[in-house]
């Protein structure tokens, strides 16, 4: 898929999930409820055991018009292994090299910054979304500012982001939020499932009160 195509496709859905557990199959198991919710966008992160292997035995169930990738990925090799599984996008925590790894084989890349000058590297080196990472630090008030000197930039906000906090941040100007552990929850060490369906429920109904 094409950057155009990813970009265009996230700023619609607006949500990106982050699985994220200590063993595979709670991570599979969470990631499989969000797709089937709708939560379009889920990301697996590569410091979960076997993210690799979740990643391949979800891909042939990632419903059509859904994106299944891979976070925590830094290195170029990281880039190849989440490709050859299927990953349709990846995700990094700072301006590192499988940023360049991913331009390199056209994969939809999401990459974490921080400051101005961060933000303007990784977009410079092909990332097609930033990442600002740990939003919670600055919180809307900083994406706000950081927007105003660059309108162009797609932004999602990322760490510490709640229902309230995205609301917030979606409200200011984000393209979307990603948002891991309160909208997964205890479903990632295999808590309950149906509470993770009326998480994701909530979280999409917030995204498209505010398309409306």
């Amino acid at each position: 898929m094409t950057d155009e195509t990813f970009l265009a496709e996230l700023r619609r859905a607006r949500l990106m999930a982050i699985v994220r557990a200590a063993d595979p199959a709670p991570a599979e198991a969470a990631a499989r409820v969000l797709l089937e919710e709708g939560v379009r966008f889920v990301e697996v992160a590569l410091t979960t055991p076997d993210g690799l292997g979740v990643i391949e035995r979800l891909r042939p169930h990632v419903p059509e018009g859904s994106w299944l990738g891979a976070g925590t990925v830094l290195t170029r090799d990281d880039v190849a292994r989440v490709e050859s599984v299927g990953g349709q996008f990846i995700v990094t925590p700072a301006v590192v090299e499988s940023l360049d790894e991913a331009v390199c084989r056209s994969l939809p890349s999401v990459v974490g910054a921080l400051s101005p000058t961060e933000i303007v590297t990784a977009r410079a080196r092909g990332a097609s979304v930033v990442k600002l990472f740990p939003a919670s630090v600055g919180g809307p008030a900083y994406l706000k500012a950081v927007r105003d000197p660059l309108p162009d930039v797609p932004i999602l906000a990322v760490g510490g982001v709640g229902l309230d906090e995205a609301r917030a941040f979606l409200q200011v100007g984000a393209l979307g939020v990603g948002v891991g552990g309160p909208l997964v929850g205890d479903a990632a060490t295999g808590g309950d499932l149906d509470a993770l369906r009326n998480r994701a429920r909530a979280f999409l109904d917030l995204v498209t009160d505010l398309q409306g």
